[in-house]
């Protein structure tokens, strides 16, 4: 009998191991960094699917499959970082900074739903290669009607690009030095896709204008002091001859008075003329407006544009809902973080219009997508 059972335990746990490998095989092809709230996502799947394999005496039935795959996953992780896989191996404790105690100190995971986050290099490549491609790619870029070799170098280097923008996070002035390239409209939007499999500018501006209707209902229904802004905002600049253009910026500026943060300290309105405004504006990470002395809230600006640690990265943008648009790219093609005083508008912008990472929402942003679903 001592035997029997002693075998049947040896064969159950050896099914549960198979299983366990079948189940990471398939997920590191899409992570190899999962939530808590993923982890028990896959196990209530794998119970549900094969409801012979839910345990007996827990609650749901999975909580032993959940604490097993985090197990498993961690240990297939620490193969994959022996073997030289850059998405762990960025993390490996030889990498951490030797003035911090924590392990956890400076660890590089996706947080905004990047589908290459930290990508290897190319078969054959190495960093010396793709250096030399990167020298190439600056002389490539001083010459007129050369935008498809740049793209093409671009596309060839985004994985030392990448690499050296995660790892090293280096200022956005020797960035700019590094890889001017980058700094190109164009550019921007193929890093945005290479990063996230996402064409920016195409499901940015169908969304935003398909849920714009339903997003000017839940602000005119938002009480107290963000709802009388938000309808003074919508006075303001929403006529009946305004453009999609001015329409997209009044959606914009009252998502961010809904979440209760001034679209005024983002959106930054200046005069050309105006020494101080230049000296503002060398402080600041913001998208930039010029307009002349006298012109009406819907009149075209002079200038558009976007700084980031008080550098100009780009001017001459055509309107502040594509700079929104575009603002975004960057903060996804250099890792940057969402500015802390605007984090839930450009949360809601990335889940729920992008549709990026849109299963895990702050309380804001969830009470929001509760309104628009009604």
């Amino acid at each position: 009998m001592l035997l029997s059972k002693t075998l049947e335990r040896c064969w159950t746990l050896k099914l549960n191991s198979s299983i366990l490998d079948g189940l990471i095989e398939t997920i590191v092809q899409f992570k190899v960094y999962l939530t808590d709230a993923e982890c028990m996502e896959v196990a209530k799947a794998l119970v549900s699917a094969h409801p012979c394999l839910k345990e007996p005496g827990s609650v749901n039935g999975c909580d032993g499959w959940k604490k097993s795959l985090k197990d498993k996953l961690g240990n297939y992780r620490n193969k994959l970082r022996r073997l030289g896989c850059p998405e762990v191996s960025v993390n490996a404790l030889t990498n951490k900074p030797g003035d911090r105690r924590s392990p956890a100190y400076g660890v590089k995971k996706p947080k905004k739903a990047e589908v290459n986050y930290f990508p290897a290099y190319p078969q054959g490549e190495s960093k010396e290669s793709q250096e030399l491609k990167r020298v190439l790619l600056l002389s490539e870029v001083e010459k007129r009607n050369n935008e498809d070799q740049v793209s093409l170098l671009m596309d060839q280097t985004f994985a030392h690009r990448h690499q050296e923008v995660v790892r090293d996070a280096p200022m956005i002035a020797e960035l700019k030095a590094r890889w001017p390239a980058l700094f190109t409209l164009r550019e921007l939007c193929a890093e945005f896709k290479r990063i996230t499999i996402v064409n920016l500018q195409s499901k940015f501006f169908s969304q935003l204008d398909a849920q714009s209707a339903n997003l000017m209902k839940a602000f005119s229904k938002k009480r107290g002091y963000p709802g009388k802004m938000a309808e003074a905002h919508r006075s303001t600049y929403m006529t009946e001859d305004s453009g999609i253009d001015v329409r997209r910026e009044c959606v914009l500026k009252g998502l961010c008075v809904y979440m209760n943060e001034d679209p005024e300290s983002f959106v930054k309105e200046y005069m050309p003329d105006d020494v101080s405004s230049h000296t503002a504006m060398a402080e600041t990470t913001s998208i930039y407006v010029l307009r002349h002395e006298g012109a009406e809230p819907g009149d075209p600006p002079e200038d558009v544009g976007i700084l980031l640690e008080g550098v100009t990265v780009l001017r001459e943008l055509r309107n502040v809902p594509f700079a929104f648009a575009i603002f975004i790219a960057l903060v996804y093609a250099l890792n940057l973080c969402y500015p802390s005083e605007h984090k839930y508008t450009f949360e809601a912008l990335q889940k729920l219009v992008l549709e990026l990472d849109g299963n895990k929402l702050s309380k804001k942003v969830q009470a929001l997508k509760t309104i628009l679903a009604r």
